[in-house]
């Protein structure tokens, strides 16, 4: 079967749960890639090279190591702290002058270092650049070959996971569940991010007994910023068949696509590579069962089991 691809527009007791109320619990990275990304634009705005802005900046400020590729490692996010001094030379050198524009910049880059509210599951997590925009994104669509996602996984269901990836230390599996349930809150929130999740049939073959009644009875309970929809075996080969994938949108920043891959993640940001994965989406979405028909084929596993 072709598809056509359609287009579309501490202590551990001490941690809580991600809020946009915190700013402790804003993203970092987003802030970052941010930053980042005004930095180059208004390097470019001026028509300057990295050697120039380097060589300008040592100007204006001798005493501290300028470079081109200290310049370079700035834009590309390299550096995880821009110091203040570093910034505001740099903004002389693009001439921004307006008051207001300059501590924009200056609370954007001090929001930028900060932790995330995953730092203390670093451990976990790793770098946990996905955790940590997960925080801030407002919509996410999300595609799954083997397994539930994440963010809608039990405990009971997570260890299985976790255990079949070849965790087998108790303790150890203990934290990533402890880790993996502390994403889930950020559904709990106020404005919870929106939630599209396209789950390959294949996921529900992966474990069975009480661990899956448990995860299906999650999923049927009501959750709003949630949209869960099976892609049954009945559907034949898909768009979907080379791999897991997230969509992440974000209400002030380019949406970014994340692959999640066996030792780390790879983020895409091309515009092209993002719209691909948009459409790729949709196309999934187009041969998987409605929301109600979702729902007809969970209570019929459950009742199964």
């Amino acid at each position: 079967m072709s598809h056509k691809i359609p287009r579309r527009v501490e202590s551990r007791s001490q941690r809580t749960s991600p809020s946009r109320s915190d700013d402790l619990a804003a993203s970092p990275t987003l802030r970052r890639r941010r930053l980042a990304r005004q930095l180059l634009t208004l390097r470019a705005n001026r028509g300057m090279t990295v050697d120039a802005v380097a060589k300008e900046a040592k100007k204006r400020r001798p005493e501290r190591p300028w470079s081109a590729a200290k310049i370079t490692r700035i834009e590309n996010r390299k550096v995880q702290r821009v110091r203040e001094v570093d910034l505001l030379t740099l903004l002389d050198v693009y001439g921004v002058t307006d008051t207001e524009q300059r501590s924009a910049f200056v609370t954007l880059a001090a929001e930028a270092s900060q932790t995330g509210w995953w730092f203390g599951y670093k451990a976990e997590f790793g770098t946990a650049a996905y955790i940590d925009l997960e925080t801030e994104a407002n919509e996410m669509r999300s595609f799954q070959l083997g397994v539930i996602p994440g963010l809608l996984q039990t405990p009971g269901y997570a260890e299985a996971v976790i255990r079949g990836s070849g965790v087998t230390d108790a303790g150890e599996v203990a934290r990533r569940v402890d880790a993996r349930m502390m994403r889930r809150s950020i559904l709990d929130r106020s404005d919870a991010p929106r939630l599209t999740v396209l789950v390959d049939e294949a996921a529900f073959h992966k474990v069975t007994g009480e661990v899956l009644k448990e995860q299906i009875r999650h999923l049927l309970a009501p959750k709003p910023p949630v949209q869960v929809q099976i892609i049954t075996d009945d559907a034949g080969p898909h768009p979907a068949l080379s791999g897991s994938f997230v969509v992440m949108v974000f209400p002030n920043d380019p949406s970014i696509v994340y692959l999640e891959q066996s030792l780390s993640g790879l983020f895409l940001e091309d515009e092209e590579e993002v719209d691909h994965y948009e459409r790729l989406f949709t196309a999934a979405q187009a041969v998987a069962l409605t929301t109600e028909e979702t729902v007809a084929f969970l209570e019929n596993k459950l009742s199964t089991q």
